[in-house]
């Protein structure tokens, strides 16, 4: 789990610091440091609702158990969660080919017309966007107990590498793509997704929400338990003890949804889920190829079209 929130926390307070820092350069740039201030203003808030974001949802989360149904309330979490993380992924690699020049554009708009209230509620959405998306990856990692989530390492190591990365890439001392380091970071965004998938899908097969072809396709729990109490009970019930420790198939499963002895709807979800992957991933790259192929056979079209208008007209 603290490895999954050093990710999450490292991704969302980079895209944040990132966005902002390209408003408050821009505004420097512009000799309008005096507008500044309002962007962390903005800023500032988005943090406090955020935090009031995540204080409602363990409310909401402590009544749903104390009716009892916070199991539901959790697969909910895990599967919106896992479409939330994917979505993330395809958004920042769509916006970070023109990520600086969209902010200061929007930006310049704002500076141009003096209006102090947009600059504030723009630089609040950015931030409270991030927000709320962390509160939910959290809920999610976390089965609803976001300050369980917040009390360990990976949190605060993530928001701390998260500052210093984006203080020397403003700096100017890192010279980092930044359509490679997040490709690099989605990648990894992407595997969370998958996990969070399957563990939905494997809790509503426990609760017998949906039921199970074949309930386990393989048994990998002679070589890599996916818990302690698994590696126990093997020990106690064959005498031998698994190869590898249960801690490192907890920490695989919460990181990546690993299981010992997954369903075929597991395996087939998650084999499926990374082929969706591929085949959007493909799609979005042969975009620009396709508009270039259209461009090309619009101007060869008008090319002939105005010189056979020409030969008509000397005609």
């Amino acid at each position: 789990m603290e490895v999954q929130a050093l990710l999450i926390t490292f991704r969302e307070v980079l895209e944040a610091l990132l966005i902002i820092g390209i408003i408050t350069t821009y505004l420097k740039r512009t000799e309008n440091p005096q507008y500044t201030k309002y962007i962390w203003l903005g800023a500032g808030l988005a943090v406090v609702a955020s935090i009031g974001v995540a204080m409602l949802f363990q409310v909401v989360f402590t009544s749903f158990a104390a009716m009892g149904s916070e199991m539901y309330l959790k697969i909910g979490i895990m599967l919106v969660s896992s479409f939330l993380l994917t979505q993330m992924v395809f958004w920042m690699a769509k916006h970070s080919k023109n990520l600086k020049g969209q902010m200061e554009g929007k930006m310049g708009q704002l500076v141009t017309a003096g209006n102090v209230v947009g600059m504030v509620i723009h630089s609040f959405l950015v931030v409270l966007r991030e927000g709320v998306e962390t509160v939910f990856f959290f809920a999610a990692i976390t089965g609803g107990d976001i300050e369980q989530g917040l009390q360990g390492w990976g949190a605060i190591t993530g928001v701390v590498i998260a500052a210093t990365v984006s203080y020397f890439f403003f700096k100017g001392t890192m010279r980092v793509p930044l359509k490679s380091f997040f490709k690099v970071s989605g990648a990894f965004i992407v595997m969370i997704a998958a996990g969070l998938l399957v563990q939905g899908i494997s809790m509503m097969q426990d609760l017998e929400i949906i039921g199970s072809v074949m309930p386990h396709v393989y048994d990998l729990t002679w070589l890599l338990p996916e818990h302690p109490i698994d590696y126990a009970h093997f020990l106690r019930d064959t005498g031998q003890a698994p190869i590898l420790s249960g801690d490192i198939g907890i920490f695989f499963k919460a990181l990546f949804g690993y299981s010992s002895m997954p369903s075929i709807e597991e395996v087939i979800a998650y084999i499926g889920y990374f082929v969706a992957i591929y085949l959007l991933v493909q799609a979005k790259n042969d975009e620009p190829e396709n508009q270039k192929v259209t461009k090309v056979q619009t101007a060869q079209t008008s090319t002939t079209y105005n010189n056979q208008t020409a030969g008509e007209n000397v005609k």
